[in-house]
């Protein structure tokens, strides 16, 4: 075989070699490999994802009962507050605050029967819960039932000592009865716990006033109005700060001061 025919051999098996490598790379290979990337917004593209549901466990779910209900409440929506805590009962009925809290909204809606009911089986549930005697004291001062008023706030208090307002409310009753002695201690009591102190610089006026101490009355009506202002202006967060509040202070300063300014 001559030099010629030699060359032509080895150029044919390099191309048979050839052919034989470029079957092996299939479409789908250099496909992949020459595929355009997605643009970077392409993530931003797809459908979003459901968010995950939030379960709250049985103590979370009470927590926010109890607030729409203490929200209902100061609302004046009696009826609603009265059927949250209806089924706040329904869920924990061995809780005694759930029927105290309850009766006071039977209270404040003129349902005097179903509160009492409400705060005797509070006070059976748990014989040590001050705010259900102290809310039974209001009940029985506002039927005129001082004695038994008195006698409650004394338990209150006895439980907890910090309860303000059972010593502005037993304050207020000792006052009712004409004995200021024992409602200005009980409202000095108060002003040391360092919380509503308008109200009970308003409550310590009009016990001064009833009294005949003039003088002392304008000085603890002028620091309840002080101290409200505050409160308004963010500077204090002891004062009850309510337009019905100032309403009343005025009231009884100008019911104080008439006689001094006739017309």
């Amino acid at each position: 075989m001559d030099s010629y025919s030699v060359k032509l051999n080895q150029q044919a098996r390099r191309s048979k070699s050839r052919a034989q490598m470029g079957q092996r790379k299939s479409p789908s290979h250099l496909q992949k490999r020459w595929q355009p990337k997605p643009p970077p917004h392409y993530q931003s593209m797809r459908p979003p994802y459901e968010k995950p549901v939030v379960l709250l466990n049985p103590i979370e779910q009470e927590t926010i009962l109890r607030q729409r209900a203490l929200l209902e409440t100061q609302q004046g929506n009696h009826a609603e507050a009265i059927d949250i805590f209806g089924e706040l009962i329904d869920r924990s009925p061995s809780n005694a605050s759930h029927y105290s809290n309850r009766g006071l909204v039977y209270f404040k809606s003129g349902q005097l029967e179903a509160a009492m009911t409400d705060y005797n089986h509070a006070i059976a549930l748990n014989p040590r819960l001050d705010s259900a005697y102290n809310n039974r004291a209001n009940f029985y001062a506002a039927q005129g039932l001082y004695l038994e008023a008195i006698l409650d706030y004394d338990v209150a208090l006895d439980l907890n000592p910090a309860n303000v307002r059972a010593w502005i409310n037993q304050g207020i009753t000792f006052r009712e009865v004409e004995m200021y002695d024992r409602a200005l201690e009980s409202l000095d009591l108060a002003l040391c716990l360092g919380k509503l102190e308008g109200h009970v610089y308003a409550e310590r006026g009009r016990t001064y006033h009833l009294r005949g101490d003039w003088n002392c009355a304008v000085g603890e009506y002028q620091r309840a109005l002080e101290q409200i202002s505050l409160s308004d202006l963010g500077l204090s967060d002891s004062a009850a700060s309510t337009p019905r509040l100032r309403l009343q202070i005025e009231a009884w300063l100008e019911e104080l001061l008439s006689p001094l300014n006739p017309a």
